[in-house]
C-alpha cells in the first residue's frame, strides 16, 4: 500500500472528509492543504451518472476558462498550405505529407500535447492514426481541432481552450487553473466549469446527474464540492 507523508497527512488533518464544502470554502482550503513548493495545477473531478457504453451519454466538447486553465500547449499542426504561418502563430511544428511520413517514420518525437488539421489533412492522418490515437491526439471536429482555419484554432487553444471528455467510467477529470491564480479567478473558472458540465448533460441521461465533486492540486488531498452549487 503507497504511504502518504508527513506533509499530506497533516494537511488532510484540515479537511472534514465527511463534509461538502462551498466553492469558496473549497479553495480556501485548496491553499491551506498546498504541500509543495512549485505552483500546483489544481484539478476537478467529476463522479457522473453516466453510462459510456451508450453513444448518446458520452461528453466530449472543449472548455476556455474566464482566467485560462495556467496550461502551455504544445500544438502539431498539419496543413496543406500554411505552414510558415502557422509557426508564427504558435504551433510547435507544422507541415503537411512530409511531417506525417516524418511521424510515421519515427523521424518526429511525439513531444506535443494537441494536434490540429484542416479537413484536408485528415484523410491523410490515417497512416498515424495507431501513432496519435492512443496518446489522443488525433483530430477531432468535435473538439474543434479540425478547422480550415488552423490560425484561430491555434489562437484559441493558446489562450487556453481545451478538451474534455467522459473516461471509461463516465467520470471527468480535468484542470482549472493554477494555484497561484488566487481564490477569485480560480473560483470564477469552477463555476464556469460547473456550469459547462451541466449544459452538456446528455438528454438521455436520467436521474441524478452528478454523485459528486472535489478539487485538489497537486500532491494534495481532496476536497468535495457541495453539489447543491453545481
Amino acid at each position: 500500500m503507497y504511504k502518504r507523508g508527513k506533509k499530506y497527512k497533516k494537511a488532510s488533518e484540515l479537511i472534514n472528509s465527511e463534509m461538502s464544502y462551498s466553492i469558496n470554502d473549497a479553495i480556501e482550503l485548496l491553499e491551506k492543504t498546498n504541500t509543495v513548493k512549485f505552483d500546483p495545477t489544481v484539478e476537478v473531478h467529476f463522479n457522473l451518472n453516466l453510462n459510456p457504453k451508450y453513444a448518446d451519454q458520452i461528453i466530449r466538447t472543449t472548455l476556455t476558462l474566464p482566467n485560462g486553465s495556467g496550461k502551455v500547449s504544445k500544438i502539431c499542426a498539419f496543413t496543406d498550405w500554411n505552414a510558415d504561418e502557422l509557426i508564427k502563430a504558435w504551433a510547435m511544428i507544422a507541415g503537411g505529407e512530409e511531417l506525417i511520413d516524418n511521424i510515421e517514420k519515427g523521424n518526429v518525437p511525439i513531444d506535443f500535447d494537441v494536434c490540429v488539421a484542416t479537413p484536408n489533412m485528415m484523410r491523410h492522418l490515417g497512416k498515424i492514426a495507431r501513432v496519435l490515437g492512443p496518446k489522443g491526439l488525433m483530430p477531432n471536429p468535435k473538439a474543434g481541432t479540425v478547422s480550415p482555419d488552423l490560425v484561430s484554432a491555434i489562437k484559441e487553444i493558446t489562450a487556453g481552450k481545451f478538451e474534455f471528455k467522459t473516461d471509461k467510467q463516465g467520470n471527468v477529470h480535468s484542470i482549472f487553473g493554477k494555484l497561484s491564480f488566487g481564490a477569485d479567478k480560480l473560483g470564477t473558472n469552477l463555476k464556469h466549469f460547473l456550469k459547462t458540465i451541466n449544459d452538456v448533460k446528455p438528454t438521455w441521461a436520467k436521474g441524478k446527474y452528478i454523485n459528486s465533486i472535489f478539487i485538489c492540486s497537486a500532491m494534495s488531498p481532496s476536497i468535495r464540492i457541495d453539489i447543491n452549487e453545481a
